[in-house]
């Protein structure tokens, strides 16, 4: 159903480093770029997500209560992928681990703009 989530960012430059770098770890990479924004995907028929400059030319901000989650295949990923964003500068609202007793296995954390995102898998 989603096909793509676009963070706001105020350095272009630095969160291209950043989701470079990130998900590089699950197989994505580029394949979208303007001036305006970049966007990231492993494939063209699955979601990606992308950052912009907002186009109206006021900084960007955090949406309060927004989260973009990306869901991977192992524990071991979501591990990964929690260890990559700590050592590109992301700062911590969550180390990996199981939530409840679903299944559910996850990390959560904020890129260089503040915005939060959360990677899972269901460990069954």
């Amino acid at each position: 159903m989603i096909g793509y989530v676009t963070l706001g960012t105020n350095n272009k430059e630095k969160a291209e480093k950043f989701y470079d770098a990130l998900l590089l770890v699950i197989g994505a990479g580029r394949f979208m770029e303007t001036e305006q924004y970049t966007a990231w995907g492993v494939s063209m028929d699955q979601p990606g997500i992308s950052v912009t400059k907002p186009y109206n030319g006021k900084p960007a901000t955090v949406g309060n209560g927004t989260m973009v989650a990306l869901q991977v295949d192992s524990v071991e990923k979501v591990n990964q992928m929690y260890k990559r964003a700590m050592e590109l500068g992301a700062s911590d609202e969550g180390k990996p681990g199981p939530r409840g007793d679903s299944g559910f296995y996850a990390a959560y954390f904020r890129d260089l703009d503040g915005n939060k995102l959360n990677v899972f898998c269901f460990n069954k």
